[in-house]
């Protein structure tokens, strides 16, 4: 029998739409790169790489942190596994490294998908699946999970973009415009709850100095009853809107990156709950078996003149 090996290169499905190409890698679903004209719309990494800050992440069932690992559902205690010993915290979720499918694809549409399977510390089945349609103005995401276990799943979801408006150097996203349709901030210590929130000023402007690892809520909605992120910079303005499948929003702006990484960019990130939801019980989405659930999300670019 022939020695047959696995392929070692990176594995990804990329579209294009006029002047705007992305690629998804299948290490995790990931959005790797945006690009539109020469603009890095995503701050990515490269194909095979290994990101830092979970760049372009899809954060399921769970998006940033809980606490301990540790959480309990219907009377069953439950352990996952947690970063390190320094930072004994699961954190975002469990299918940032595994392998999702190419379910479809055309040249500006496809359909990424994988499972998550039952495991310590999570005994639950989802299907997951990522809709990406691209157009040369926008892109366009959804999330859709579906519940194959035969008992009730809890379950959390995000998503971690950071949007880059032309900054290439440490220390650039200060000179970037931010606002952020949310009006109340939940208090953390070590990105983890501390007991309250407090009202919070959305209309940031230039963000200078400013540092922000902050989860939002209370979301400020139009009348078709999306939130709309804006930020602009020497590139151009992104808007990022969600739909009301995403009542949270985790702005972060990258103090802990590595060196070359750090501030260039800010992670916007979609979310149905906030840190520590396994645990708290807070806006967690609980299917039956066999019941589906789904929330959108676009991009929009308009470059600078």
């Amino acid at each position: 029998m022939p020695h047959i090996w696995p392929p070692a290169e990176p594995r990804e499905v990329q579209l294009t739409a006029g002047d705007a190409s992305l690629a998804v890698d299948l290490r995790g679903g990931a959005l790797r790169r945006l690009a539109v004209a020469g603009w890095e719309v995503l701050d990515g990494y490269p194909a095979g790489g290994t990101p830092a800050g979970r760049r372009g992440a899809v954060l399921l069932p769970w998006p940033n942190r809980l606490r301990d690992g540790r959480w309990t559902w219907e009377g069953e205690e439950l352990q996952l596994e947690v970063a390190s010993a320094a930072s004994p915290n699961a954190a975002h979720g469990l299918v940032g490294w595994q392998p999702w499918s190419v379910l479809a694809a055309t040249g500006g549409t496809a359909t990424v998908g994988t499972t998550v399977l039952p495991r310590p510390g999570y005994p639950f089945r989802l299907a997951a699946a990522v809709d990406l349609a691209l157009t040369a103005e926008r892109l366009i995401t959804t999330l859709r999970v579906r519940n194959d276990g035969d008992r009730r799943a809890p379950f959390g979801a995000g998503f971690h973009p950071y949007l880059s408006v032309g900054a290439d150097a440490d220390g650039g996203i200060g000179e970037a415009e931010l606002h952020v349709p949310a009006r109340t901030e939940l208090l953390v210590d070590g990105g983890l709850p501390s007991g309250g929130r407090r009202p919070f000023d959305g209309a940031v402007g230039r963000i200078g100095e400013r540092a922000l690892d902050t989860p939002l809520t209370d979301l400020a909605r139009d009348d078709d009853g999306w939130a709309r992120v804006r930020l602009g910079g020497a590139a151009g303005e992104l808007e990022l809107a969600v739909d009301r499948a995403w009542p949270w929003l985790q702005v972060y702006s990258g103090e802990t990156l590595p060196a070359g990484q750090r501030r260039r960019s800010l992670a916007v990130e979609p979310m149905t709950c906030p840190p520590n939801a396994l645990a708290d019980g807070v806006d967690l989405v609980v299917l039956e078996p066999g019941e589906t659930w789904a929330g959108s999300w676009t991009l929009s670019w308009t470059a600078g003149g």
